[in-house]
């Protein structure tokens, strides 16, 4: 495993191995990156997580391999020399290679011509040393058999087969299908004029190499194809392909070499082709998947790591036109004080009403910002909370409101608000997203965020593995307030999970708040190891020990004791204290345990404890002249934010229902290889109008520097 990890990695051995146990001890990534620094050699998140990836990789083959050797035993076909090889082999596509002669799902035409007795004809055409084959092949007609056509044509099938399971044969064709295959479309005529087959026109007739097709492109047409638009066809030069098995096979002049050329031509068509274009097909897809996974997995991690407005009083505004706002009034913690509706909009009109009402509230809950939603009315209701003037100065913030409605129909929201409505809950999904981006969307499954690019066109295990990943790590990574955090936020905590966070919810409300760390154990179930992986990333305020709001781990905190008293100072005088932090020495706190990355971090933290890694919300206002597309002219310079990237460019809302898009191509005035390179999700940016087309509701923009 080890090897087969640094083969792949190109990681130390030593560090590889530690993380290996370390992973083995039940530690999380997120732990044994901060917490374990000296048995990884300083190894980051990325790195361990690329030890996992390869583990679980290896673990999966030698799985595999078990499988198979299993099954040759019970056929009684495993040799030594087969056992060996299958040992011996590091990828499941030579061992699936290895192991195709033995695996029959259903019965083929050489199972059916070898039932036949026609095996001995076709080793004598193989052998290519007969001359008069046909004269041979009437020693087989017999029962089935009636004519010597029947006996090769049965011998040719054979032939196939082995030709077929030949590794040579199927590795030379798998290198033509990645280097010169091509992916070609067409309409099928019957939907040519669907109007839901629009969308997919541009790849109603299209050819492209397989191995330089975008991802987002070949999802596309791979979607196109499942609704039944279209047909795709992987295609490489046939002659080609077939010569080289020739050259490789017939070494005669006879008649053999004739039927096995046939066999040739029939084993390629009939078995490889089919297989191993669709085994490519596969992999590129493969390929588009992991490159939409990464694509969402930038996104998710910008838009949970979004600036948090912190503990401030709120009132949210779900807007709507026919059906009202609802409006709800949050307290700091994000718990709902107040909720009701108002109708400033058509088709009622009263924004005098709403205008007397939203002042009201704002004095009477002393609210400090104000979140609008992103939707429907969104722009008509943030002019009319403009039109009013506060006694006191209130921030007004855009919200995006994606999967504020999954959200509001979820069990986690009817748990948490039993006696509410949806328009109600997703209210407050739109003031808590503004106090706390990543607190809120911690609820949200994150495919219904809408950051992603074909999000449900890729392998969803694979997606959903890589995006639990990243919430782990963002969560891990800002710190959990453990007296205020929801079931949802604490799961997410390094060896927490679901069950514990439960508990320790539980624990919470039946005994208060926690006043320190240590009370951690002694939540049900929650032992020591989970105590361990846990008690750094959770945080205590106005803990009676100042380090239980910090992320220094519980198991150094004697090291911080002894730096204080050498300084003969306490460890609340110590904290935040610059001039006595820089002198310490380091090197004298090194043991056979703790070395000076964890020396190095844990000096880090006392400058700065419980520092928040995010930024602070701002205030963005969109052009207000803009209501709707039939506004946007070319050549205008428009505020936006970024509210998606993808593979082939960023989409911005310039404060109307449609986003814009800039084209990679329109990123830089140089090539861009990389979209995160030059842009990020929720920046606030100022973008020039190339073209717009209202039919097709596409606004193409330039990045304006």
């Amino acid at each position: 495993m080890i090897s087969y990890i640094a083969q792949h990695t190109q990681l130390p051995e030593k560090a590889i191995t530690n993380t290996v146990a370390l992973l083995n001890e039940d530690c999380t990534i997120p732990f044994i990156s901060r917490y374990r620094k000296e048995r990884t050699g300083n190894l980051d998140e990325v790195e361990v997580g690329l030890i996992v990836k390869f583990k679980e990789e290896f673990e999966t083959l030698e799985k595999r391999k078990t499988t198979i050797l299993k099954a040759l035993e019970e056929q009684e076909v495993l040799t030594s020399e087969l056992k060996e090889k299958i040992a011996q082999t590091k990828d499941l596509t030579t061992l699936e290679d290895l192991y195709l002669p033995y695996k029959k799902n259903r019965k083929t035409k050489a199972d059916k011509a070898r039932e036949q007795g026609l095996e001995p004809l076709a080793k004598i055409i193989m052998a290519q040393n007969a001359n008069d084959i046909e004269s041979i092949a009437f020693k087989y007609v017999k029962n089935n058999i009636d004519s010597p056509k029947t006996a090769l044509e049965g011998a040719r099938h054979i032939i196939a087969e082995w030709l077929n399971e030949r590794p040579d044969f199927r590795n030379n064709i798998r290198y033509q299908l990645e280097r010169f295959a091509t992916i070609s479309t067409k309409v099928i005529k019957t939907k040519k004029e669907d109007e839901s087959a629009q969308k997919f026109r541009d790849y109603f007739d299209w050819s492209e190499a397989l191995n330089r097709i975008p991802s987002h492109r070949l999802l596309a047409i791979l979607r196109a194809e499942n609704e039944g638009f279209i047909r795709v066809k992987i295609e490489i030069d046939d002659e080609r392909a077939i010569h080289k098995m020739e050259q490789r096979t017939i070494r005669s002049q006879n008649d053999c070499a004739l039927h096995i050329q046939l066999a040739i031509k029939d084993a390629y068509k009939r078995l490889l082709l089919p297989s191993l274009s669709n085994e490519a097909l596969q992999n590129a897809k493969s390929k588009a998947d992991d490159a939409a996974i990464t694509v969402f997995a930038k996104n998710l991690k910008q838009l949970l790591l979004g600036s948090p407005l912190g503990e401030k009083r709120v009132l949210a505004i779900d807007p709507g036109f026919r059906t009202g706002c609802k409006i709800v009034c949050l307290d700091k913690q994000g718990n709902l004080k107040h909720n009701e509706t108002i109708y400033p909009h058509p088709p009622k009109n009263d924004s005098k009403g709403a205008i007397k009402k939203i002042s009201t509230l704002a004095e009477a809950y002393k609210i400090e910002a104000i979140a609008i939603g992103n939707g429907t009315a969104s722009r008509e209701t943030e002019a009319l909370i403009r039109r009013i003037r506060f006694k006191n100065e209130i921030q007004v913030f855009v919200v995006s409101e994606a999967g504020a409605s999954v959200y509001s129909a979820s069990k986690i929201a009817r748990d948490e608000f039993p006696n509410y409505d949806v328009t109600v809950r997703g209210a407050v999904s739109i003031g808590r997203r503004l106090q706390d981006p990543l607190a809120e969307l911690v609820k949200i499954d994150p495919k219904s965020i809408g950051v992603g690019q074909y999000q449900h066109d890729v392998d969803q295990s694979k997606l959903k593995n890589e995006l639990d990943r990243v919430v782990e790590s963002c969560v891990n990574a800002v710190g959990v307030n453990l007296n205020t955090a929801s079931k949802s936020l604490l799961s997410y905590v390094s060896g927490i999970g679901e069950k514990l966070a439960k508990n320790i919810v539980k624990h919470r409300e039946d005994n208060g708040a926690f006043s320190s760390r240590k009370d951690l154990l002694n939540v049900t179930r929650l032992g020591q190891k989970a105590f361990e992986q846990s008690a750094a990333f959770l945080r205590i305020k106005a803990a009676k020990n100042p380090l239980d709001d910090s992320a220094v781990h519980p198991e150094s905190y004697g090291i911080v004791k002894q730096m204080a008293s050498d300084l003969k100072i306490t460890i609340n005088e110590l904290i935040g204290n610059s001039a006595a932090i820089k002198k310490i020495q380091l090197k004298q706190y090194v043991t056979e345990f703790v070395g000076l990355p964890t020396l190095e971090d844990i000096v880090k933290e006392l400058e700065k404890p419980g520092l928040d890694i995010r930024e602070k919300a701002k205030v963005f206002t969109f052009n207000q002249n803009l209501k709707t597309i039939d506004d946007v002219q070319e050549g205008q310079l428009l505020p936006g934010i970024v509210n998606n990237v993808t593979n082939f460019g960023a989409f911005v809302d310039i404060g109307i229902k449609e986003s814009g898009l800039i084209h990679i191509s329109n990123l830089s005035d140089g090539f861009v290889s990389d979209v995160n390179a030059h842009i990020s999700l929720h920046q606030q940016v100022i973008v020039k109008v190339l073209s717009v087309d209202k039919t097709r509701k596409r606004i193409q923009l330039k990045l304006h520097k």
